[in-house]
């Protein structure tokens, strides 16, 4: 099973502001909702929250939330109290591949256990409140990156990147 991280990341690192995006990137967005499409998703509770109820639980994924609340609910997700248990919840499918979609603990959590990384790497310093964890882009191997310029929906360019940790 392959494990990995997809976020939208500034130059220095940022990933939110007040829980929500500090950016407005629809094709970003688009790429994400494309990429996971399928897939086992890993969340905390507040980037599950975080998304627009109308959106919420992420439709043609299964959920997994992860929260120290033991009382939380969630419609149609699958609820666990740590991150371990996440993983394991999903691995019990047997899947190809999941993906962790954040917050930053949670990043946190599962970057050491990460086989690949699709990051959005926006080309500005934005203001935010919550980052991407660091890590050493000499383990990873990029292997591919698609640009995407600044136009007028998108206030900042930005590259599709997918890294693969080195063996």
């Amino acid at each position: 099973m392959i494990i990995s991280l997809i976020a939208a990341v500034s130059k220095n690192g940022v990933i939110g502001k007040n829980n929500a995006l500090p950016w407005h990137l629809p094709d970003d967005m688009k790429y994400f909702m494309q990429t996971t499409k399928g897939h086992h998703t890993l969340m905390g509770r507040k980037n599950y929250e975080s998304i627009p109820e109308k959106f919420r639980p992420l439709p043609n994924r299964i959920n997994i939330l992860i929260t120290r609340n033991k009382s939380y609910a969630a419609s149609g997700c699958i609820v666990v109290n740590d991150f371990q248990k996440g993983i394991e919840t999903a691995q019990a499918d047997n899947p190809q591949e999941i993906f962790i979609i954040g917050g930053a603990e949670i990043y946190k959590q599962g970057l050491p256990l990460a086989d690949k990384l699709y990051l959005t790497e926006i080309d500005a310093e934005i203001d935010g409140d919550s980052f991407f964890p660091p890590f050493d882009k000499s383990k990873w191997k990029e292997l591919s990156r698609i640009h995407h310029e600044n136009d007028l929906r998108h206030r900042y360019a930005f590259d599709f990147v997918i890294y693969q940790r080195k063996k």
